[in-house]
């Protein structure tokens, strides 16, 4: 089968790899209908994050079933399904928690010795632990399934995000980054009653899409000026809940900045640029909370398809861009050069 693999900095390829196969009777093997870019992956892409040439890449796909092994009884051949992006258990002290990204069985597409998600098909571990179902229907929608695929991962780190802030009905809420978890988070906050959202981004097109997502107000600058303006419209005393989505030292210390009294700051970017923005000593005399981290995306994927499916958040709009899995090469480049927010993969 062909597939996704990164051979080094800026160099993307699709290849020839072997056949998804199961290995273990707790597998399934999903033959991939829809995937995506992360812009987690052009950590990787710009030789930030290491990794193996050869090594597999991708970690947001939904599909098809097409094998279990003898001991998964949750799906069979023929079922429409998405994953998250880390495979878990499902059984173990930290899965019942609702912490499957800590599940001592689990891992993260594309490691070695697992498939990543930008391939023709992909082996599931613990296909019972790991896999949410999906309506059979869905696949003749391709809005609904663009919309069900955000599950996997973007929409479902916005949403861990808002919770960890402290996102409740009426709050004051701001949003640090205009990525695709940026912009999730902005939709994320709606959904949860926010009585107002700031979004900070200075790409229009995608402060278009947070506008549509329920933002309220824009602010189109970063650093000591994006901090000013969000206090200006605040009236001085900054967000009741902040959601970082960047990782940067600059994003965290606009996110702690921008924190009212009392309030949290929800992080889920990838750190990529030290700790140095938090500031304790602040944190501590403001009483500002910290929390987030990776999002234990199968913990919230049943309840956000429940409001895909029913139409009440539509998270497809952050997919501003399409390839086949031959384009893939290309779509990174789009990402990294900002020209496209998010890159859908068709199989």
């Amino acid at each position: 089968m062909r597939a996704t693999v990164i051979q080094g900095p800026h160099d993307i390829r699709v290849e020839e790899v072997p056949d998804a196969a199961i290995r273990r009777p707790t597998d399934a093997v999903v033959r991939t209908v829809l995937a995506c870019i992360c812009g987690s992956d052009l950590w990787a892409y710009r030789g930030v994050a290491k990794r193996e040439p050869g090594q597999r890449i991708g970690h947001e796909f939904l599909g098809v079933v097409e094998e279990v092994g003898a001991e998964v009884t949750g799906f069979r051949p023929g079922d429409l399904v998405v994953a998250p992006f880390v495979w878990s258990d499902g059984v173990c002290e930290f899965c019942a928690e609702g912490l499957y990204t800590s599940c001592p069985h689990g891992g993260f597409w594309g490691t070695p010795g697992s498939d990543g998600g930008q391939g023709e098909a992909v082996r599931v571990p613990f296909a019972d632990g790991t896999l949410v179902q999906l309506p059979k229907e869905a696949a003749g929608d391709p809005q609904l399934l663009t919309g069900l695929l955000a599950l996997s991962d973007v929409m479902s780190t916005g949403h861990h995000a808002a919770l960890a802030a402290g996102v409740r009905p009426g709050a004051t809420v701001a949003v640090v980054g205009d990525g695709a978890v940026g912009l999730c988070g902005v939709l994320a906050a709606q959904r949860l009653g926010a009585g107002r959202i700031i979004a900070l981004g200075r790409h229009q097109a995608r402060t278009a899409i947070a506008q549509k997502f329920g933002a309220t107000d824009i602010v189109a600058a970063r650093g000591e000026e994006a901090v000013e303006a969000v206090r200006a419209l605040t009236g001085g005393v900054g967000a009741h809940a902040v959601l970082e989505a960047v990782g940067t030292e600059e994003s965290m210390r606009t996110a702690v900045s921008i924190t009212r009294d009392g309030g949290a700051v929800g992080y889920v970017g990838v750190p990529h640029g030290g700790s140095a923005g938090v500031d304790i000593g602040q944190m501590f005399d403001r009483n500002i909370s910290l929390r987030g981290g990776v999002a234990p995306a199968r913990a919230y994927i049943p309840e956000l398809l429940a409001d895909v499916l029913s139409g009440r958040i539509d998270p497809a709009p952050v997919f501003d861009a399409t390839v086949d899995l031959d384009g893939v090469p290309g779509g990174y480049l789009a990402m990294d050069e900002r020209t496209a927010l998010k890159v859908k993969i068709t199989f």
